[in-house]
């Protein structure tokens, strides 16, 4: 890593850990009282450039690699303690770049922008209540019907459903099943014939996630992204970022359980001394220190390959699609591990709502299942590396 990046990289972790310290985690337990945070906190992320990281300069953003974005995402999670925060703060990050990517300069001019200035909120709609992980068998149809799409169907698990402005949402343009048929449209969240359903969920609790019910939805042909058929593609594409994503997110929580873990391992005495001078917490320490260090290593290694390959334009390399797959999995149970040991240190008060630990234990399962759940991910690697 050259200086100015490992420097550039610095600046941006110290800027988010403030951020993320003063604005986030001192609120994440009444946000999630609540059920939602505060729609401010999108104007307040992207008044410190952290909702248009690695977007084009021309659509209000700050282009960035891999490896820059990748201490500001760590320092988010690791700092904000709240996978529900960042969930749908950062919804855009796997809403809009098949936008930025494949709608005309027109659309990504319309929608892009106000994202990013945190004035407009974007989501990504794939998962039916029908169809979980088999994207290729979704069902929700968009008819071409003159000058706009009329679409009927449902989605499910959608984060930021309830309140966003900006939809991408797959929908199926040809006849039959299977990925050939599947296109990307980008619906209006005040369109005639939309509705919305609030679901209540394990963790996450002050992220809004929904079902959506697409009534004959009228939607303007100009917002089709790229051309009819190509849907599964930009799918398939746009999950390297998201589980890059995920990862890095991982590492973060797993730093946070961590940190709570240690502090409360030398302040409580047991047995007439600390918790930290028995052999037996100091090794689940060590355990969970291990597990992190293994994948903050990965997750660099990954993101510097990422880069290089985006430079060479091999986007997604076979090679790299498996890694990423297997670093998702690697990272989550890390996380699942870590907070796991974290509870089980702080014993009655890691079962205490209010606690990091708490919160993220029950947090992680989500993590696990998100973005390619652990058995696709394996299946996805295998393929990719050729072994089938």
């Amino acid at each position: 890593m050259n200086a100015e990046l490992a420097a550039d990289r610095q600046v941006l972790a110290d800027l988010v850990r403030r951020f993320a310290g003063d604005e986030i985690a001192p609120n994440v337990q009444a946000w999630d009282d609540a059920g939602e945070f505060p729609r401010g906190l999108y104007a307040r992320a992207a008044e410190l450039g952290l909702l248009g990281l690695g977007y084009p300069e021309e659509l209000g953003g700050t282009p960035a690699s891999y490896s820059l974005k990748l201490p500001a995402w760590v320092a988010l999670a690791r700092h904000g303690k709240s996978g529900g925060v960042l969930a749908s703060l950062f919804s855009h990050n796997i809403g809009l770049p098949p936008v930025v990517l494949h709608a005309s300069d027109a659309v990504r001019s319309e929608v892009v922008p106000p994202v990013l200035r945190g004035e407009k909120i974007a989501a990504l709609a794939i998962t039916e209540p029908g169809g979980g992980s088999d994207v290729a068998a979704l069902r929700t149809t968009a008819r071409l019907d003159g000058d706009h799409y009329v679409v009927n169907g449902e989605k499910t698990f959608i984060t930021s459903g309830m309140r966003a402005d900006w939809i991408t949402v797959a929908v199926r343009t040809g006849e039959g099943r299977g990925a050939g048929g599947i296109s990307m449209l980008l619906v209006p969240g005040d369109a005639p014939g939309l509705t919305r359903t609030r679901l209540s969920k394990m963790g996450w609790l002050c992220s809004d996630t929904a079902t959506l019910h697409f009534d004959n939805v009228r939607v303007p042909a100009r917002y089709l992204l790229g051309h009819e058929g190509e849907g599964f593609r930009m799918i398939m594409g746009n999950f390297n970022g998201e589980r890059i994503g995920l990862a890095a997110g991982a590492l973060g929580f797993s730093q946070a359980c961590l940190d709570e873990a240690l502090a409360w391992a030398r302040e409580r005495k047991a047995f007439g001394t600390a918790l930290v001078e028995h052999q037996a917490v100091r090794h689940k320490l060590v355990d969970m220190q291990m597990r992190i260090a293994s994948t903050e290593a990965w997750i660099e290694a990954v993101s510097a390959e990422g880069d290089a390959l985006e430079a060479a334009g091999r986007h997604n390399a076979p090679e790299w699609v498996a890694q990423i797959c297997l670093l998702k999995n690697h990272a989550t149970q890390t996380m699942q591990f870590c907070a796991d040991q974290a509870v089980q240190i702080l014993g009655g008060m890691g079962f205490m709502r209010g606690t990091v630990s708490e919160r993220i234990y029950r947090e992680v399962k989500v993590m696990m299942i998100g973005g390619g759940a652990e058995e696709i991910m394996k299946e996805l690697a295998a393929r990719q590396m050729g072994w089938l």
